[in-house]
């Protein structure tokens, strides 16, 4: 061969280890992306799959929150009616006891009254000095003036029970409904009227025994009208307050459980993405491992294969050159 080949020769081992050495480096690059990118991705996913662990639970905890918090707002409705109704019970159940309260001291009052009246009545003739007679009636001018003039001014009866004036509203007991007619004149002799004095006296005192219980049932019914309509009103007062107490909860509940809705939206949200992303995440990994795994588990390999092209090629260089490596 002429010095112009060997020339060419020794060019082309000197270009052909070049490119091995381009072809090393090139390795080498690719190498370091390959192990950072699976590095990265590996780290991405565990994070996000840390991520989707993490949704997972606050939305099962959001949705545990919001069918406590639907259980407790349907509590408080259920409460705030039967608070309503109950105050509407109670109302009702006030006016019927104020409307035979008022029935009872009408019946009462005209059954005293005219226990009274006919006590009276029995006193004008066997206690007069008890009696106690009827106010006069107050004569207008022209009733005065047609009297003067010998005129008889007509008296209209009084009405109510026995034409005594006395109204009554209720039933009463048998003894107080029953008429009482005006004692006989008192009779000719003494003995007959000792008696009748005698039996008048023990009428005076049933009427009086009479008019005591009515007065202790007027006085009870007083008072349970008092203490009932005292129980009442403490009753209206306790239920709007607890009415209004409740009404404030049952609006911090709503609201409450409206964040808990929208932060559970949220959380739905971010789990679908991070879900989305995760699986792009090992999309993208298994195309590196597509890309990088022939090279990794070859790289040594190819390396030292290089290493030996390389040194037989500078090797030859060198014998074309004249070096003697005998």
């Amino acid at each position: 061969l002429s010095k112009d080949n060997f020339d060419k020769v020794i060019k082309m081992c000197d270009s052909m280890v070049v490119e091995l050495r381009k072809e090393q480096q090139a390795d080498v690059e690719k190498k370091g992306y390959c192990a950072a990118m699976l590095d990265f991705a590996e780290d991405k996913k565990k994070s996000l799959e840390r991520l989707t662990a993490d949704e997972a639970e606050a939305i099962a905890k959001a949705k545990e929150a919001i069918a406590t918090l639907t259980e407790e707002v349907a509590a408080l409705e259920a409460g705030i009616v039967a608070l309503d109704k109950s105050v509407v019970e109670a109302t009702e159940q006030r006016k019927e006891e104020n409307a035979d309260y008022k029935s009872l001291m009408a019946a009462d009052t005209a059954a005293k009254n005219l226990l009274e009246f006919a006590k009276n009545r029995l006193n004008q003739f066997y206690n007069p000095s008890l009696y106690v007679a009827p106010p006069k009636k107050e004569l207008s001018a022209g009733d005065r003036i047609y009297e003067n003039m010998g005129g008889e001014i007509t008296t209209e009866a009084p009405g109510g029970i026995a034409n005594t004036g006395i109204a009554v509203f209720a039933q009463v007991s048998a003894h107080a409904q029953q008429r009482k007619e005006a004692p006989a004149p008192p009779p000719e002799t003494w003995d007959a009227y000792s008696k009748k004095s005698e039996e008048s006296t023990g009428v005076i005192a049933m009427i009086d025994l009479l008019i005591k219980d009515l007065d202790k049932e007027l006085t009870e019914s007083e008072a349970d009208e008092k203490n009932g309509q005292a129980d009442y009103e403490t009753m209206m007062k306790e239920s709007a307050m607890k009415r209004t107490e409740d009404t404030k909860a049952l609006a911090g509940k709503v609201e409450a459980k409206a964040d808990v809705e929208k932060a559970l939206a949220d959380h739905e949200q971010r789990s679908k993405d991070a879900s989305a992303e995760l699986m792009a995440t090992l999309k993208y990994t298994a195309s590196l491992h597509a890309e990088c795994d022939w090279l990794l588990q070859y790289f040594d390999m190819r390396k030292t294969a290089r290493a030996e092209e390389i040194d037989s090629l500078v090797k030859a260089k060198a014998v074309l050159s004249g070096a003697d490596y005998s």
